[in-house]
């Protein structure tokens, strides 16, 4: 699935079948928030870091959001929350 095709599957009422951050990600671009962020913090990797780290970063959780990038070996990044969104998709359907 290509960035393009997972962004435009944004307007169905399901998530593709993607792996398990790719929805944390489809959901938060949905507008759910919650389900994104139960999701990114079950998947103790690096990645579920990432998304864990971006999801606190959107809430306005400065001090958690930094936790969650050290723990994904990331710096808290200086582009936008769409920008950043639309690389962590684009990394994590390029893996």
């Amino acid at each position: 699935m290509t960035l393009s095709e997972f962004k435009l599957s944004l307007k169905e009422q399901q998530p593709p079948q993607v792996a398990v951050l790719l929805q944390a990600l489809w959901y938060d671009a949905k507008g759910d928030w919650e389900k994104a962020h139960n999701l990114a913090q079950d998947v103790h990797t690096a990645d579920g870091s990432w998304i864990h780290a971006y999801l606190h970063r959107k809430e306005g959780d400065t001090g958690n959001a930094q936790y969650w990038y050290y723990r994904a070996n990331r710096k808290m990044p200086k582009q936008t929350l769409e920008e950043e969104w639309e690389f962590i998709a684009g990394e994590l359907l390029n893996s």
